[in-house]
């Protein structure tokens, strides 16, 4: 059975669904549910775990205000998956290792990004208008960008921390492509810059705050149709970047395999933004910090550490949970704690049969760092069901 608790330390109740639940994290909840503008509850995914101002894993319903630190500075951080028309047996370990240095020379990761000759224009042709309008108002966002860090070159990118591309098999030994992705330099300087924002006005208005990072902008204020302007741009942004990475990973397994297709539609979903959603009664502002949208029959894809399996699951749209569920395994220790605790032999055992990095570098990406996914996807019985079981084969880590 599912473990849920619910707590009532604040002005609406939390509601949880894990019994497992880090003491700073769950300080974090009640801080949020102490806030005047949240509505009804606070939910809090089987994954959740520590974050900045609110923590990582919660659902948050905001009656005509918005909490940019909430959602964070991966705006529309996410994941994209597509089956393919391949089986196991086509996929031996030679050309997987192709396929693995392939990528890594056609996908910038970490700080790279695509010099002027791969810059993907075509794509971001639909984005320069939206992005000269808030920039026109806030000149502030480019200078936090930095000259280097062109955002038209950055599309189609990886970025770094837990950010990662893999070729995986499922139940049946079909090939599928699953990555992780958000809005890269320029959904971090947009958010960076109008959380700061927020906290200027609630000091400027002695609002009382219990974590200056829970700052909000209500609507009518001065930044707050500019804030929905730029979320939604950045959101956009990084859901168009996916689908950029997804089409530069098709090309690079094309060189190195025998003919094949991507079979159905693609699943491209965010679990970092805001969005308007009507919960319990009312129009709200919906933020999901760390949880995918499980509204009955949508599909989403929940994936484990890079030595564990993932899911593509159907949603239930359950009410309690604001119609979400977790989004991947959650850590349950921070970096800096695993790569004291782990070595590079750790790093090899926990990776036994995926071609990927072994090294010091990625140790705080070690499996063990995360909460097991099938304890996450058993606490979540009555939010998703199960469609598919994902293991990865390689993975390419930010």
């Amino acid at each position: 059975m599912p473990v849920h608790i619910e707590f009532k330390e604040g002005r609406v109740p939390v509601k949880v669904y894990t019994g497992e639940i880090e003491p700073v994290a769950r300080q974090q909840l009640v801080n949020i549910s102490t806030l005047p503008i949240v509505h009804h509850h606070v939910a809090a995914m089987p994954d959740v775990h520590f974050g900045i101002g609110a923590s990582v894993g919660s659902v948050i319903p905001t009656l005509r205000a918005i909490i940019p630190a909430a959602v964070g500075v991966d705006i529309g951080c996410g994941m994209m998956a597509t089956r393919l028309s391949l089986s196991g047996n086509q996929l031996d370990e030679t050309s997987l290792r192709k396929i693995f240095h392939q990528i890594e020379r056609d996908v910038p990761v970490g700080f790279d990004q695509h010099q002027d000759r791969d810059v993907r224009t075509h794509a971001a042709k639909q984005f320069h208008q939206g992005l000269k309008g808030i920039l026109e108002k806030h000149p502030g966002i480019e200078k936090r960008v930095g000259k280097h860090s062109r955002w038209t070159h950055q599309l189609g990118t990886l970025g770094g921390g837990n950010h990662f591309i893999e070729v995986c098999l499922d139940e049946a030994g079909r090939a599928w492509v699953m990555l992780h992705s958000g809005s890269r330099g320029i959904g971090n300087a947009i958010g960076s810059y109008f959380i700061e924002l927020a906290k200027g006005d609630a000091q400027r208005n002695q609002v009382q705050l219990p974590d200056r990072d829970l700052a909000y902008f209500p609507e009518g204020a001065q930044h707050f149709d500019d804030y929905v302007a730029a979320v939604g741009w950045a959101q956009d942004y990084a859901r168009a970047n996916r689908a950029e990475i997804m089409d530069l990973v098709l090309e690079a397994m094309r060189r190195h395999l025998p003919s094949f297709e991507a079979t159905g539609a693609a699943v491209n979903c965010h679990h970092n933004y805001v969005e308007r959603e009507f919960h319990y009664g009312e129009h709200v502002w919906l933020t999901r910090k760390g949880a995918i949208r499980a509204g009955r029959g949508e599909l989403g894809i929940i994936p484990g550490s890079m030595g564990a399996r993932s899911y593509i699951v159907r949603g239930k749209g359950a009410a309690e949970s604001f119609q979400s569920c977790a989004h991947g395994a959650g850590r349950r220790m921070s970096r800096n704690a695993a790569q004291k605790r782990f070595s590079v032999q750790d790093l090899e055992e926990q990776t036994a049969g995926v071609i990927c990095r072994k090294d010091k570098g990625v140790i705080d990406e070690i499996p063990a760092a995360y909460k097991p996914i099938d304890e996450v996807m058993a606490n979540q019985t009555d939010l998703v069901e199960p469609l598919h079981t994902l293991k990865q084969v390689l993975c390419v880590k930010g």
